[in-house]
């Protein structure tokens, strides 16, 4: 990658690599790694969808990454619950990374399952503010049935799969939304790798270096930012808000593209 290419590439997706920036802050300031707000912005570039598939899932693991490490020095996983979310989300994960999918009808089923996820957040009036354990709702079998289906899905679509999950556990009181956004950032984080993983072993598989390796750092930046922002700064009621925000306008764009 010579320099000369490397301006060129710069200049020429400037404002992709800004929403790439933007993106990042904000869905990692909730759990998340950006997975279909990077689709969404990459449809409207020139790259194939298999090169789009793939920056979206090198990104998602560069963003929450980070936060995973942020969330884990505030003491916000609780491991016992996790696993079970994790144990069969990854191997269906990779499975469905590894499988062909109808772009146009996967992505209205993904835009109007996210406007709903994003309705029933808002007007959940569920808040933990001490967040005891005793009042939290568990149920290992629940956990793996959900972590699969929507690691499932996560995996052929391109996504980690935190804008299913997180709405998921908010409305079945899973825990407090801090450690919910705890939990979220690291299933994305063995999601995407696994998704990945299957995505690579399809003979398909390609990608385009230079804009890669470019948003890649520049989401680098803005998870560190935005991490930091949620584990320190936003409130427990901001962010079950802000989630439910950042899910229902991606909702609503992807239904827009793809249905009007």
């Amino acid at each position: 990658m010579t320099i000369s290419l490397l301006l060129d590439t710069l200049l020429s997706n400037w404002e992709v690599i800004l929403l790439f920036f933007l993106v990042a802050i904000l869905y990692s300031s909730v759990g998340f790694g950006g997975g279909s707000s990077y689709l969404a912005v990459l449809a409207l570039t020139s790259l194939a969808f298999i090169h789009i598939r793939a920056i979206a899932l090198l990104c998602n693991i560069v963003v929450v990454s980070g936060g995973t490490f942020i969330y884990m020095k505030n003491n916000l996983f609780n491991w016992k619950k996790i696993i079970p979310l994790v144990l069969m989300s990854v191997p269906l994960a990779f499975l469905g990374g590894y499988l062909k999918i109808s772009q146009t009808f996967f992505f209205i089923l993904l835009g109007l399952t996210l406007l709903l996820a994003a309705i029933l957040m808002w007007t959940s009036k569920y808040i933990s503010k001490k967040g005891n354990e005793s009042n939290f709702k568990n149920s290992i079998t629940k956990d793996v049935s959900y972590g699969g289906f929507i690691g499932f899905i996560s995996g052929m679509v391109g996504i980690g799969g935190g804008v299913f999950l997180a709405p998921l556990l908010h409305l079945t009181k899973w825990d407090t939304p801090k450690r919910i956004a705890a939990t979220s950032s690291f299933f994305i984080l063995v999601n995407s790798i696994a998704g990945l993983g299957g995505q690579y072993l399809n003979p398909e598989f390609s990608i385009e270096p230079t804009i890669t390796i470019i948003l890649m750092f520049t989401v680098f930046i803005g998870g560190q930012i935005g991490s930091r922002l949620s584990a320190n700064f936003i409130s427990p009621l901001n962010i079950k808000k802000g989630t439910a925000l950042l899910i229902a306008f991606i909702g609503v764009k992807i239904l827009w593209k793809y249905l009007m």
